[in-house]
Order: C-alpha cells, then sequence, then structure tokens
C-alpha cells in the first residue's frame, strides 16, 4: 500500500475498500465501568441485589414516597435496558460504515475521557474551598437546634456537591455512550427505510433520555432519605423535615459545575471542528459536507456527540436537579409557614412528578413505531410530524399524571381547593414548554417563513444573509419573553389564591405556584431530551453514509433526518432557556430565604435605587455579555487551527482531491481535543469565581459603610439582571444559529440553485457564523444562568 502512494498508482478511492485510523491508544471506558465489568457475573449481580435493597430500606425508614419514586426508575431502568437491546440489535451495515463508527466512537470516548478527567480535578479543587467555607461559617438556628454542627454541614455540603458532579458526568457518558453506537445503525436502517431509521434514533435518544432523567431523580431521592435517616429528621431534638432540602444545594451545584464545563469544552471541539471543516472543505474546494477528502470530517462527527449529545445530558440532568432542589425548598418553606400537618407532600412533590415524567414519556417514545415496508419514501411521512404527534401523547398523559400527583400530595384540610389552583399551574406550565417548542420550530424550520426569507437574503451575498439572521434572532426573543412572563403571572396568580395563608393570615403560595409550573414544564422532560439526542445521532449518520458512499436515495432520507434534527435541537434549547428561566426565579427566592435565615434578618426585596446594589446588576449583565464573549472567541482561535491544518494537508498532500491519499484525520481530532479543553478554563473560571468575589467585596464594602446585608443585595442584583441578560442573549444566539442552519439545508434541497451556488456559498458562512452561537455560548449560557444560582446558594455564607 505504502508502495502503491509512493509511486501514484493507487485505484479511485471510491473503488478501494475505505480503511479509516483507530484513534484508540488505549481502553477509554471510565475506571468505575472497568472496575464493574471485571467483576464476576453473579458476584457483580448480588452487589447489585444488596445495593438496590438498602437503598430501598432506607426509603421505607424515610416515606412510602420515596419507595414509590424509587420503584418507578427502577423499572424505568428496565425500560431503557429494553431500548438499548433493541437498538443494539439492529446491523451496522456493510465494513465501510463500521469502520467510520468506530473512528468517531475511539475519538468521542478519547476526547471524554481527557475532558473529564480535567473537570474531576477542579471538582476536586472546588469541593476543598467549599469544606472551607462550611467548617469556618456560621450557622443557622434550625441546625444550631438539631445538633447539626459546622463540620457536619461541610462534610454534608461536600458529600451532596461531589455526589451531583458524579451523577453529571454519567448523564453524560451515557448520552455519548449511546450516540456513537447508534449513528451506524441508523446509518444502516436508512438504506431499507426512513421509517426505521427514524424509529432507532428516537429509541437510541430514548435510552440516553430515560437514564439521565432517572439518575436525577434517584440521586437526589437518595440523598434526601440517607439525611432523613442519619439526621433522625423528624424526632425530637433534631432537624425539621422541612429544613432538610436546604442541605441538597451542593448536589445542584455540583451537577451544574459539570454541566458548565462539559457544554463550554464539548460545544468549543464540535463548533470548531464543524467551522474548519465547512470553510475550507465547502467554501474553498466546494466538497460535499462530510465529504470523506476533507481532514476534519471525523473530528467533525466527533465533535457531534461529545457537544450534543455528552453535554446536553450533563445540561438537562443538572436542569432537572436544579427545578427539583428549589422547588423542594420552596415547598418546605411554606408548609412551614402554613403550619401545614405533615409537610412531606409538599416536599416530594417534585419527585414524583418526574418519575411520572418517566412514565408519560417512555409511552411517547414507544408510540413512535416502525415499518416493515423497504424503500420508503421520506417524502410520504415528514419525520418531525411524527415527532410530535410522540410528543402530543406525552403531553395528554403528562396532564393526566399531573393531576393526579396533585391531588394526591398537595391536599390539604387547610385549603381543600389548593391542589386544584396547583394542577392548573402545572398545565401553565406544561402549556409553556409546548409553547416554546412550538415558536422554536417556527423560528428554524424551513417549512416556515422566517427561515425560506433568510434563505432568499442569501441570493444578494453573504453580507445579507448575515444581517438577515441576525435580525431573526433578535426578533426571535419577543414571544417566548411573553410566554415566560404570563406563566410567572398566571402560575404566581394561581398559587396565591389557591387558600394557603401563613400564620399572619396572608397569602403564601405565590412562590410554589411558579415552582409547580416549572414541573409542569420539565414534566416532559424525557421526550424533549429523547428529540434532543435524534440530532446529533441522525447528523453522524448522514456523515457516516456520505463518507462510505451509499446510493444518493440514502443521503436524501438522512439529509432531511438531519434537517429535522437541526430543528428538535433549536426547540431542545428553546425549552432549556424556558425551564432555565423558571429555575432561576426559584432559586432566586431560595436564596433570599437561605440568607434570611443566617443572617436572622427579613430579606424580602431588593432595592435597586441603592447605587452599590444597581452596579452589581450592571456587573450580573457584563457577565453575561463577557462569557459568551470568551465563548465565542474560543471557537474561533480553534477554529483557525483546525483552518490551518486542513489547508496545509490539501496542499502538502495533493492526491487527496482524486481519492488517492488518505487525509490525517487523526491530526485534526487531535489538534481540537488539546485546543477545546484548553479554552473552556477561562469561561468557565469567570462564571465560578465571578459572584463569590462580587459578592466577598461588597460585604466588606457593607461592613465599612455599615450596611448590612450589602453583599447578598448586591449578588441578588447581579443574579436578577444576569438571569435576564442570559435569557434574551441565549435566545438570539440559539434561534439565530438554528436559522442560519436550516437556511443553508433548505437550500441544500435544491431551491436557489441547490448545492455549490453562490447563494449556497453565502449560507454556509452564515451557518459558519452561526455555529458557535448555537452550539457552544448559547447553551453555556443557560447552564451558566443556573450555576450562578446554585453557587449564590451555596456560597452565601461568604456574602454575609
Amino acid at each position: 500500500m505504502d508502495d502503491d502512494m509512493e509511486n501514484g498508482s493507487l485505484s479511485p478511492y471510491p473503488d478501494r475498500p475505505r480503511r479509516f485510523p483507530s484513534m484508540r491508544s488505549k481502553s477509554h471506558t471510565p475506571l468505575v465501568f472497568r472496575i464493574f465489568m471485571g467483576i464476576n457475573v453473579r458476584v457483580l449481580f448480588f452487589l447489585l441485589l444488596l445495593g438496590v435493597g438498602a437503598i430501598f430500606y432506607v426509603g421505607i425508614r424515610t416515606s412510602p414516597i420515596i419507595v414509590f419514586v424509587l420503584s418507578v426508575c427502577t423499572i424505568s431502568l428496565f425500560f431503557a435496558v429494553y431500548l438499548t437491546k433493541w437498538v443494539l440489535a439492529k446491523d451496522e451495515g456493510p465494513p465501510e460504515m463500521a469502520e467510520i463508527s468506530d473512528a468517531i466512537r475511539d475519538g468521542a470516548e478519547g476526547f471524554f475521557r481527557t475532558q473529564y478527567g480535567t473537570i474531576s480535578k477542579m471538582a476536586m479543587f472546588l469541593s476543598l474551598v467549599i469544606f472551607s467555607i462550611y467548617f469556618f461559617r456560621s450557622t443557622t438556628p434550625q441546625q444550631e437546634a438539631s445538633g447539626l454542627g459546622r463540620s457536619a454541614c461541610a462534610y454534608v455540603t461536600v458529600a451532596a456537591f461531589l455526589l451531583g458532579a458524579l451523577c453529571s458526568g454519567i448523564a453524560g457518558y451515557v448520552g455519548m455512550w449511546v450516540s456513537v453506537r447508534a449513528n451506524v445503525r441508523v446509518s444502516s436502517a436508512a438504506r431499507r427505510s426512513a421509517r426505521e431509521a427514524l424509529q432507532v434514533a428516537v429509541r437510541a435518544g430514548g435510552f440516553s433520555a430515560i437514564v439521565v432523567v432517572g439518575m436525577a431523580v434517584v440521586g437526589v431521592a437518595i440523598l434526601y432519605a440517607t439525611f432523613y435517616v442519619w439526621l433522625g429528621v423528624g424526632s425530637p431534638n433534631a432537624m425539621k423535615v422541612t429544613d432538610l432540602p436546604l442541605l441538597l444545594v451542593g448536589y445542584g451545584f455540583g451537577a451544574s459545575f459539570v454541566a458548565l464545563f462539559a457544554q463550554l469544552g464539548g460545544g468549543i471541539y464540535t463548533k470548531a471542528a464543524d467551522v474548519g471543516a465547512d470553510l475550507v472543505g465547502k467554501v474553498e474546494q466546494g466538497i460535499p459536507e462530510d465529504d470523506p477528502r476533507n481532514p476534519a470530517v471525523i473530528a467533525d462527527l466527533v465533535g457531534d456527540n461529545v457537544g450534543d449529545c455528552a453535554a446536553r445530558g450533563a445540561d438537562l440532568f443538572e436542569s432537572i436537579a436544579a427545578e427539583i432542589i428549589s422547588a423542594m425548598i420552596l415547598g418546605g418553606t411554606m408548609a412551614q409557614r402554613c403550619k401545614i400537618e405533615d409537610p412531606t407532600g409538599f416536599i416530594l412533590f417534585p419527585l414524583v412528578v418526574h418519575s411520572f415524567d418517566l412514565v408519560v414519556s417512555s409511552i411517547g417514545i414507544i408510540s413512535i413505531r416502525g415499518t416493515r415496508e423497504s424503500g420508503v419514501k421520506i417524502g410520504i411521512e415528514d419525520p418531525m410530524a411524527i415527532l410530535q404527534k410522540g410528543y402530543s401523547v406525552t403531553i395528554f398523559f403528562a396532564v393526566l399524571a399531573f393531576g393526579l400527583s396533585t391531588r394526591w400530595l398537595l391536599y390539604t384540610e387547610q385549603a381543600p381547593s389548593a391542589w386544584l389552583n396547583f394542577a392548573l399551574c402545572g398545565l401553565v406550565g406544561i402549556i409553556t414548554a409546548y409553547a416554546f417548542v412550538w415558536i422554536t420550530k417556527y423560528y428554524t424550520d424551513y417549512k416556515h417563513e422566517p427561515v425560506r426569507l433568510l434563505a432568499m437574503s442569501s441570493s444578494t451575498g453573504h453580507g445579507t444573509n448575515i444581517i438577515a439572521g441576525i435580525s431573526l434572532g433578535l426578533e426571535s426573543t419577543a414571544l417566548p419573553v411573553l410566554v415566560i412572563s404570563i406563566a410567572i403571572i398566571s402560575a404566581f396568580w394561581l398559587g396565591h389564591t389557591s387558600g394557603l395563608l401563613d400564620e399572619s393570615g396572608n397569602p403564601t403560595g405565590g412562590l410554589f405556584g411558579t415552582a409547580v409550573a416549572t414541573m409542569g414544564m420539565l414534566s416532559t422532560a424525557a421526550y424533549v431530551l429523547t428529540m434532543d439526542m435524534f440530532g446529533p445521532i441522525a447528523d453522524n449518520a448522514g456523515g457516516i453514509v456520505e463518507m462510505s458512499q451509499q446510493p444518493e436515495s440514502v443521503r436524501e432520507i438522512t439529509d432531511v433526518l438531519d434537517a429535522v434534527g437541526n430543528t428538535t435541537k433549536a426547540t431542545t434549547k428553546g425549552f432549556a432557556i424556558g425551564s432555565a428561566a423558571l429555575a432561576s426565579f426559584l432559586l432566586f427566592s431560595a436564596y433570599m430565604d437561605e440568607v434570611a435565615s443566617f443572617a436572622q434578618i427579613p430579606f424580602k426585596q431588593v432595592d435597586i435605587a441603592i447605587p452599590e446594589v444597581f452596579v452589581g446588576g450592571l456587573l450580573g449583565s457584563m457577565l453575561i455579555f463577557l462569557f459568551s464573549a470568551w465563548a465565542c472567541a474560543a471557537v474561533g482561535r480553534t477554529a483557525q487551527e483546525v483552518v490551518n491544518e486542513v489547508r496545509r494537508q490539501f496542499i502538502e498532500r495533493p492526491g487527496i482531491m482524486e481519492y488517492k491519499e488518505k487525509p490525517d484525520y487523526g491530526r485534526c481530532v487531535a489538534i481540537v481535543a488539546s485546543a477545546s479543553l484548553q479554552e473552556m478554563i477561562k469561561p468557565g473560571a469567570l462564571a465560578i469565581v465571578s459572584p463569590i468575589l462580587i459578592g466577598f467585596l461588597f460585604r466588606v464594602l457593607g461592613n465599612v459603610t455599615d450596611q448590612p446585608l450589602l453583599g447578598a443585595k448586591v449578588v441578588a442584583s447581579m443574579l436578577m439582571f444576569a438571569t435576564v441578560a442570559g435569557i434574551l442573549m441565549a435566545l438570539f444566539l440559539n434561534t439565530a444559529g438554528g436559522a442560519w442552519d436550516n437556511a443553508k439545508k433548505f437550500i441544500e434541497t435544491g431551491a436557489l440553485g441547490g448545492k455549490g451556488s453562490e447563494p449556497h456559498k453565502a449560507a454556509v458562512t452564515g451557518d459558519t457564523v452561526g455555529d458557535p452561537f448555537k452550539d457552544t455560548a448559547g447553551p453555556s449560557l443557560h447552564v451558566l444562568i443556573k450555576m450562578l444560582a446554585t453557587i449564590t446558594l451555596v456560597m452565601a455564607p461568604v456574602f454575609l
């Protein structure tokens, strides 16, 4: 072979068996999984049975509700195993497909192992910082009364933080693990039937979604039950059950910490490779997307898995964990103020809602069935319509399950009709979720006018395409903000009028109403994550089909699935932003309650007319723009390295374009992996250090100027302004990027001259500009918003 290459006597590249280099130097399976795989099957089964038994024993000693939650999650895990076996039973197609898939898997698993090794080291360092803060801080009167000293608080918070980080990492690994094995099976299924390819991609995404949501619920449930039994909650001179949820905030911070760095590192990786591949391959060389001659194509396909699958799994895990914990805190606070005899139902309600989420989403996933007919044309059935039918089924059962949950857990003799008000709050959340999905679909799907107008603007050049895309992104922020505003006010009003009163006779259910609305919005989270995972799996499948040079009819199927996948990814991001807005509102309220608890001073409002507080708001808004700038700049710098490498290979290996020489795929993978790990540190550190530093400095200033709680007030202002600016910025970035991508896809269907035309080149430029918007800065922002809220909860003692 080497002699043939030196003599230039290779036969045409497509006629030769294609071999893609293995990038695996050692096992990339995480150490925990390697240890388990090395244990005898019978011993492992016994250990698992013992562990499950211990968990259920602790659950029984805590509450029947915990037992119900654990039972549903266990059944859901078996369903996830069924989905895995079903997907893996599908064939991998011809050898060339399997070889490409192996190269993608090697690159993805190698990067994941290195990235999460770096994140784990940072998590261990941060855990030491948290321990030091909690060990030397003051305790609340409730903690002192229960005998929970400073050292115990420190150990509890650090344990919760590390568990949240570990579970978030596992959630990310699960998302990546299934995607790198399902992509080739979707490619193979596309050779037979469009509907079968759709079903394989959906069920693969469903496995990841069920595991991610199940882990978030089980993690919080186990932590709650463990603390309940260990601290003897409910017994005389012990902690009250209403104060217990505050001990869980470390879990949410750990999940946010890992999700932020996973999203940053994965987003920089995937978009730097994508931009580099498009600029040189499509624009300069005029070769198709995912063409095997492009040296960056494997890095691009690897990026889909580490950026869109692994990072999104950790992202949604963090969203659910943060929402559950904040709702538990608010439920306990409200039950305590209202003197509800048994507050357990109000505290554990979020866990039950998300347990039902697993059930209703499983029904929605199963409702999407395949077909036995071969050669089904994609034009007969719209994949997006099929996915929406599944979503409609999921929503229908979610409404029923939510009503049942509120009647079961939120009924109280003090206000017999309160459960109905809270059920309506949940309905508000479900409608909000559906509205967000529809709005995002309208602005990013090329079947609707906005994207088609954006594609039309490409016919007059690159500049008009960029202008049209930016204006579309700016416009797309209006409707979501109106929907969020209506949802918050409606849910607050329904909770406020629920009939629940505090000791003074004042209505006190408003905040919990917004919490219930947030739960309603996330009550179909598993199915929404399924649609999100569908996108990168379909994208990878299209790349494998192109690289293995399958018939054009197969590529047509994967192209349409890929375009639908772009829309589902965009809708999921819109969904995540909406849930982040509501969850941040809850976490902000929980933060104010915690500050009041520590300081023993009422803390119910923040006055931005105070100069220092207003400055805190400005700093919060500035943080959003600076973070976004650094994230996009990181993609740009890494993409420049990829562009230079791809150009170098085309110059030094001219035979690549004639299929006479193989590109060095591994070189581009190594460049992107190394650069993305370095580039993620700077914006991530900014997000963690900023609130702590701002709160501490203004605390010192408050002590000097005799302004109590100034540090806490400034941080609260920073959090409010950062949330508002972050939501708007994330909506703009996500929608503009998704619209640019699908405008390019629309032209590639044959409109406006099709592939290779001048409008197509302009659309590729727009897509390139939008890449860091929609897959790096945008997704990282809504993670940042929630992480700022959780870090202020955990670090509140620093500000007092």
